[in-house]
C-alpha cells in the first residue's frame, strides 16, 4: 500500500496550485491551509488536476474532495507542506529542537523524523499522518451524503491498489475517534508529526474541532510544551 505516493501527491499539488495561481492571487487569503490548497478557491477539488496522472493522482482527488470541501483556517499566500510530505519532517525536527533548547537539556538521541528516515520507515509514518488527515478532515463532524458519495466514487478507481482503496473507505467511515488515530503513531516523533498534520487542517475557531484537537494531544501523549512548540511551528510556516 503506497501511502507515501498518495501523500506526496496531496502535497505537492497543493504547491502546484499555488504556483499556477502566482500573481493576483499572492496578494489574497485562500480558502484555508491544506484543505484550502487542495480544494481551491473555486471548491472544485483535485479533479482536474490530478485527471489522468494515474493510481496516486485518482487517490489524491478523493482526498482531496475530503479535505477540499472543509472550512479550515485561512491562511497567508504560503503553505506548510510546500515542500511534499518530507516538509512535515522538517517541521517536527525544528520543533523538537527548539523545545529542547528550551529545557536546557541535550536531547538523548537524534529525533527520528520522517525526513532522516529510510523509505520502509517513511511509509510507516506517512500511514500514520494519512490517518490523522482523515480524521481531522471528520473533526467539524460533517460529511454529507453528497461528499461522501463523490469520495466514495473516487475510491473505487483504484483498480491499480485495493489495499488502497479498502483502507481509505474503512477510515472515511470509522466513527471519529483520538484514541484510534493515536494508535497509529508508534514513535514519539510520529506522534509529532501526526499532530503537525491535524494542526493544518482543524479550524481552531471550530468548538468541535478545537476540542478533538487538544484531545489527539492527550492521546498521543505530547508534553504541552513540545505540543505549544509544534503548533508555533505550524504558524510560522502557514504565514
Amino acid at each position: 500500500m503506497n501511502t507515501r505516493g498518495l501523500l506526496d501527491q496531496l502535497l505537492k499539488s497543493g504547491q502546484e496550485m499555488l504556483q499556477n495561481k502566482a500573481g493576483g492571487a499572492q496578494n489574497k487569503s485562500t480558502g484555508g491551509g491544506l484543505g484550502g490548497l487542495l480544494g481551491g478557491s473555486s471548491g472544485s477539488g483535485l479533479g482536474g488536476l490530478l485527471s489522468g496522472a494515474g493510481g496516486g493522482a485518482l487517490a489524491a482527488g478523493a482526498m482531496g474532495l475530503l479535505l477540499g470541501n472543509k472550512k479550515v483556517r485561512k491562511v497567508g499566500g504560503k503553505v506548510a507542506i510546500y515542500g511534499g510530505l518530507a516538509a512535515l519532517g522538517v517541521l517536527a525536527y525544528k520543533a523538537y529542537g527548539n523545545y529542547n533548547a528550551q529545557k536546557g537539556t541535550a536531547p538523548q538521541r537524534e529525533p527520528q523524523t520522517l525526513d532522516r528516515l529510510p523509505p520502509a520507515q517513511v511509509e510507516q509514518h506517512s500511514q500514520a499522518i494519512l490517518k490523522a488527515l482523515v480524521a481531522a478532515a471528520k473533526a467539524d463532524g460533517h460529511i454529507d451524503e453528497r461528499e461522501r458519495e463523490l469520495i466514495e466514487g473516487e475510491f473505487t478507481k483504484l483498480d491499480n491498489d485495493q489495499e488502497l482503496q479498502h483502507w481509505l473507505h474503512a477510515e472515511l467511515n470509522k466513527p471519529l475517534d483520538p484514541t484510534d488515530v493515536a494508535r497509529a503513531a508508534s514513535t514519539p516523533e510520529m506522534a509529532a508529526e501526526m499532530y503537525i498534520a491535524s494542526v493544518m487542517l482543524v479550524d481552531e475557531e471550530n468548538f468541535m474541532e478545537k476540542s478533538y484537537l487538544d484531545e489527539l494531544a492527550r492521546q498521543l501523549k505530547l508534553e504541552p510544551g513540545l505540543k505549544v512548540e509544534l503548533e508555533k511551528q505550524v504558524r510560522l510556516a502557514t504565514v
